[in-house]
């Protein structure tokens, strides 16, 4: 018997999504009985069975759909001559999407930072605060539900070793030195990320892209780094741009286009 505890487990600390396929009812003749389970990755990949043929094929069909809206889904069907087979029994299964929450790394705890990180707080987000600084978290009030994580300035693995690189993974940078900053987003770039943002002006943008091309080698340069963040609602206080940066990540997670 699989052990689906271990298994899961390890697809989480891999951030892999997955769905959960559960037989929840069965009818008649089936392939499966009630508590067969089996786990679909995002790339189709099947581990354990509720049953085989055109029933696991339209369970997998369904599965990526649940993974892509990020919402369970029941479903059942009666195994009659179009699944090719004889059986006549009905079997009702649920899908649950699984390790989909977005993470966000956040390289600052600036003002700025730390005031995304708190609005963040009851959203689907989870939120790594990172800082250089020398014990600059113990001169902040966070909230328990921010992570923190200090790294070394001297020794920049420390920085690609604070994050969890993935599908699910935003990053954001908003350090005090714009030479950390650069080396962040050169980093990033050759990693995998759902939204790589800077903090900066549209010269910044530019200096970065030429030096992203030049100096690193990227031809793409800061093709894929949003920059500047946040969007366009007005208002310069850290708060205000704090709230305008949480609405476009929020945006982005939604699958939401903003309106021209």
């Amino acid at each position: 018997m699989t052990n689906w505890i271990e298994l899961l487990s390890e697809f989480k600390k891999r951030q892999q999504p997955v769905a959960f396929v559960t037989v929840t009812k069965c009818y008649g003749s089936t392939p499966c009985v009630v508590g067969s389970r089996m786990i679909i990755t995002n790339n189709q990949e099947l581990y354990g069975t509720i049953g085989g043929g055109k029933l696991e094929f339209l369970a997998t069909k369904e599965a990526m759909t649940a993974l892509n809206e990020n919402r369970i889904i029941e479903s059942n069907y009666t195994l009659g001559p179009e699944f090719e087979q004889c059986c006549g029994g009905k079997v009702e299964f649920m899908i649950e999407p699984m390790n989909q929450s977005p993470n966000l790394f956040l390289f600052g705890a600036g003002h700025i930072g730390v005031e995304i990180a708190k609005l963040l707080i009851g959203t689907p987000f989870n939120v790594t605060l990172i800082d250089s600084r020398t014990d600059w978290f113990s001169n902040l009030e966070l909230d328990s539900r921010i992570s923190t994580c200090q790294v070394s300035e001297t020794d920049f693995k420390t920085f690609a070793d604070a994050v969890m690189w993935g599908e699910n993974c935003y990053v954001l940078v908003l350090t005090h030195n714009h030479a950390i900053d650069f080396d962040i987003i050169s980093m990033a770039l050759l990693k995998d990320t759902k939204f790589l943002g800077l903090i900066g002006s549209k010269t910044k943008k530019v200096r970065f892209n030429n030096m992203l091309i030049k100096d690193m080698n990227i031809p793409d340069g800061m093709t894929h780094v949003v920059c500047p963040i946040g969007l366009d609602i007005g208002g310069d206080t850290p708060k205000e741009i704090a709230i305008s940066v949480v609405a476009q990540l929020l945006q982005v997670h939604y699958k939401l286009k903003q309106k021209s």
